[in-house]
């Protein structure tokens, strides 16, 4: 019965931690750090991480903005790690969106994946990214060919896990929802967001975490898609 299949993208498809610290390190390099008293790239890498990851679930259920989100998550991260104010880089944002999103690391097996679905189905993309950046990364990475529709936040004027978000998309796609499902790595903006508004989720799981008991569906890696579909 399933026609439509929507992709989250960040963690999803694109893998944004590897392409984040990939980028990190080439800046953690550019502004010489270690001069500031950060002296492990590891720990910079790693707090950065959980403050992103922290800021991004705030960010998807609107407690904070998208100029929040940009504005706390390296102060934060800087400050815990020592660096006074008035020495934490002031273009260190501004670098780091500008880079991170040219990276094109891909999750193990997506090009192969959506390969195989696009000659099945219509395939479309729901980001909650920020629309500069997402569209950035789908065209360097080769992904526009793959997918009919963008469907990104800004664009839209509310997040996942809002229902409004998911039937805005079906709309685009001339999609109904028993013949739509969504496959994302968030628990809260992807998989419930689907579910509550009616519509199948997969929960993609790469780091195996245990699966709550109101997720129907997960898959560990994105080649599992093979024998579901």
């Amino acid at each position: 019965m399933i026609k439509h299949i929507f992709f989250d993208l960040d963690h999803t498809i694109w893998d944004f931690d590897r392409n984040a610290e990939e980028t990190l390190k080439e800046l953690y390099q550019l502004y010489e750090l270690e001069k500031l008293g950060v002296n492990s790239r590891e720990e910079f890498i790693a707090t950065y991480t959980e403050n992103n990851h922290r800021l991004w679930a705030e960010y998807h259920v609107g407690k904070i903005t998208k100029e929040q989100l940009r504005s706390e998550r390296f102060h934060k991260t800087f400050r815990q790690l020592g660096v006074r104010p008035d020495k934490i880089p002031t273009q260190f944002e501004e670098d780091y969106v500008r880079i991170s999103p040219t990276k094109t690391h891909l999750f193990l097996g997506s090009e192969k994946v959506l390969t195989y679905l696009y000659e099945k189905y219509s395939l479309h993309i729901i980001s909650n990214g920020f629309k500069e950046t997402t569209l950035t990364k789908m065209d360097v990475s080769g992904l526009n060919p793959y997918f009919r529709n963008v469907i990104i936040s800004e664009d839209v004027g509310v997040n996942k896990p809002h229902k409004a978000i998911f039937e805005y998309a079906l709309n685009k796609a001339a999609a109904e929802k028993h013949e739509s499902v969504m496959i994302g790595d968030s628990l809260e903006a992807d998989i419930r967001g689907a579910q509550d508004f009616g519509i199948k989720a997969i929960y993609f799981n790469p780091l195996k975490k245990e699966k709550p008991y109101d997720v129907e569906s997960e898959i560990t890696s994105l080649e599992e898609l093979l024998l579901l579909f």
